[in-house]
């Protein structure tokens, strides 16, 4: 137990600043009382994450949505609430000039435009102490024939060659995939062996991260997690849970076991150490945003926490002895114990508080800033 509580310590997850603004569905976006209005207050609300949870000490940026006259002085603003920058992640779909694209668009103006910022992204990594780049692109055609494949796909390896470049020492990026959307004939990132297949070739400082909401059903993600570590090139996560498509929810929220499933492999497989980011991409569309943050955060401590309990020693016996139901019961005793008394002792050990939603919710902090942010233009999705 000692082992499990020390490697519990370890542990280390990234919320976005887009989780704490205004966010909602097609058709409506909620806004909700104490919603930050700038990227400080956004540090500030992720500060009060990690204050509870003692394990959420980095804050992922989104340029523009993130964008300040000063990034030095924002990492400061960082360091003084408690947290830091994390990730950088670059936005290269939401102007109009992307409509057919970005990187793999076939007017190099187009294409021009978006690499030049994915080169400022970098710039914000140099000013924040970032060492994370993470691209996400929507890039793809609607109908057959409304553009060469092969050559988008060219064009896109381009464009992640120079930015590949453009990188510092300890600096790498992540290239994030998606099955759809909003693309829907063909997305010219949409799966884990189209961003692997570019990261190989471009060598150690580019990596695969793992969207748990991007995938088709039924998809074993737990599978391309022990691909990707087999060969070295699993960067990090985005943690949130799907029914149907992206729906960004609550990670551990549509399915814990998977989640258990994943995390098992992570840690069979190596990937339980800094060099493999975990992040958490989430919209908070009608749930509190701070107390979203902080049940996530919780969900997956719960199955890192879950998954160390597994008895690898009696799962390896078993599977060697071709023992079906006894491979599979050594997992399930792990996932069925109740680990959240374990989980309380360990904060209380660090001096926190033992419920971190409880915790929150009788600080105040709710109520103070839904009295002091009143006036000016809520953060919201897009902003």
């Amino acid at each position: 137990m000692t082992d499990i509580k020390a490697a519990l310590r370890s542990q280390r997850i990234e919320t976005p600043s887009w989780a704490y603004g205004n966010s909602g569905t097609r058709f409506k976006v909620f806004a909700q009382q104490g919603v930050p209005r700038d990227p400080y207050e956004k540090l500030a609300d992720a500060a009060q994450v990690h204050a509870y949870t003692g394990i959420a000490p980095t804050v992922a940026l989104h340029i523009p949505w993130d964008k300040v006259d000063d990034y030095a002085d924002l990492a400061r603003h960082a360091g003084e609430a408690g947290v830091r920058i994390g990730a950088i992640n670059s936005n290269v779909f939401q102007d109009d000039d992307y409509k057919l694209g970005s990187v793999t668009h076939p007017d190099a103006r187009v294409r021009r435009k978006a690499t030049d910022h994915l080169l400022e992204c970098v710039d914000i990594m140099d000013a924040t102490g970032s060492d994370t780049l993470k691209l996400w692109f929507s890039d793809g055609i609607n109908y057959p024939g409304q553009d060469d494949i092969r050559s988008r796909q060219d064009r896109l390896a381009e464009s992640l060659a120079e930015v590949y470049d453009r990188l510092g020492e300890g600096q790498r990026f992540l290239l994030e995939y998606k099955l759809f959307e909003p693309a829907f004939y063909a997305t010219d990132v949409p799966d884990w062996g189209t961003a692997y297949a570019h990261c190989v070739k471009l060598g150690p400082k580019a990596q695969v991260v793992v969207d748990t909401g991007h995938h088709a059903p039924g998809t074993n993600i737990e599978f391309i997690v022990a691909f990707l570590l087999r060969e070295g090139k699993l960067g990090g996560f985005d943690f949130n849970s799907r029914f149907y498509a992206d729906d960004d929810l609550m990670v551990g929220a549509a399915d814990p076991f998977q989640l258990f499933r994943i995390m098992y492999e992570v840690i069979r497989g190596g990937g339980f150490t800094d060099e493999v980011a975990f992040m958490l991409d989430q919209c908070h569309n009608i749930e509190p945003k701070i107390p979203g943050q902080i049940r996530s955060v919780m969900n997956v401590q719960e199955a890192t926490a879950k998954a160390l309990l597994v008895d690898r020693d009696a799962l390896s016996a078993a599977q060697r002895e071709g023992d079906v139901l006894g491979a599979n019961a050594v997992l399930m005793d792990a996932y069925n114990t109740d680990v959240r008394p374990l989980l309380a002792e360990l904060r209380e050990e660090q001096g926190l508080a033992p419920d971190p939603m409880a915790a929150y919710a009788k600080s105040g902090y709710f109520e103070k800033i839904a009295a002091e942010r009143v006036g000016g233009q809520q953060a919201g999705w897009g902003a």
